[in-house]
């Protein structure tokens, strides 16, 4: 039988490895909410080193609390080819929806990622970016409860690119807005239009500041689209298409 201190160096030799490995990526996925996943898991495929930051305990975001806490959620049918290839099951709902186990379509998508090479840092919140010669070339992190409650400095990661993916609080570009770098008023989504949101979401997704890129709810936030609800699929395409172009902005400035 290995003793204590076996066991806790087998996990601090380990998340140490992996930390410094990391602190240099291509590309910083801020928030392991859908569309985060998908644009950490995307990007993870085409051979990118890639950092998720996860200020919660665990990953998944608003996957997990469906509606009203009910652990099924609804996407699109037009996600069904994504679904299958996370070999996470679905029913017909009707209406061109699908709907699906929210605790599964979770689980899918931090599998993909991880599998496919990302990093997952938890309880790690975004508390700055590093911007130089008006691009945003890293963050700033620190503990989450650690950070915001004590005097502790936080360190920084570098990346030649940043996705924002933090949700209704677009964390990143909020920064940036408040220091006059981004123009025009952001003041999060407006009034529920499921519809009209999902198709919003997936337009706007990109970069809105050199090196830094929106995705998922960040998007209609930032924006000021229609609030979506517990329907998922908009999440999803949008953390594709960010992926993409991320991939194609980095591959003009390699």
């Amino acid at each position: 039988m290995s003793s204590e201190a076996e066991v806790s160096r087998a996990i601090i030799g380990s998340y140490t490895s992996r930390f410094l490995g990391h602190l240099q990526s291509d590309a910083i996925i801020v928030g392991a909410g859908p569309s985060g996943l998908v644009c950490a898991w995307r990007l993870a495929q085409e051979g990118l080193k890639v950092t998720i930051l996860e200020k919660r305990l665990a990953p998944g975001g608003g996957i997990w609390g469906g509606g009203m806490g009910m652990p099924d959620l609804v996407v699109e049918k037009t996600t069904s080819p994504l679904l299958e290839e996370l070999n996470v099951q679905c029913q017909e709902a009707g209406n061109g929806l699908l709907v699906a186990s929210a605790a599964e379509l979770a689980a899918g998508l931090v599998l993909a990622a991880l599998r496919s090479g990302a990093a997952l840092f938890n309880l790690t919140y975004l508390e700055d970016l590093v911007v130089k010669e008006g691009r945003v070339t890293g963050v700033v992190a620190n503990r989450t409860f650690l950070g915001d409650n004590l005097p502790i400095d936080p360190i920084t990661f570098d990346a030649r690119a940043v996705a924002d993916t933090t949700g209704h609080e677009f964390v990143a570009a909020q920064l940036l807005a408040k220091r006059g770098l981004l123009k025009g008023e952001h003041t999060g989504e407006g009034p529920m239009d499921a519809e009209a949101a999902e198709a919003f979401v997936v337009k706007k997704t990109g970069a809105c500041f050199p090196g830094l890129y929106l995705a998922g709810m960040s998007v209609c936030s930032f924006y000021g689209g229609p609030r979506m609800g517990p329907i998922f699929g908009g999440m999803l395409l949008s953390g594709e298409k960010a992926a993409k172009i991320i991939l194609k902005d980095l591959r003009k400035r390699h």
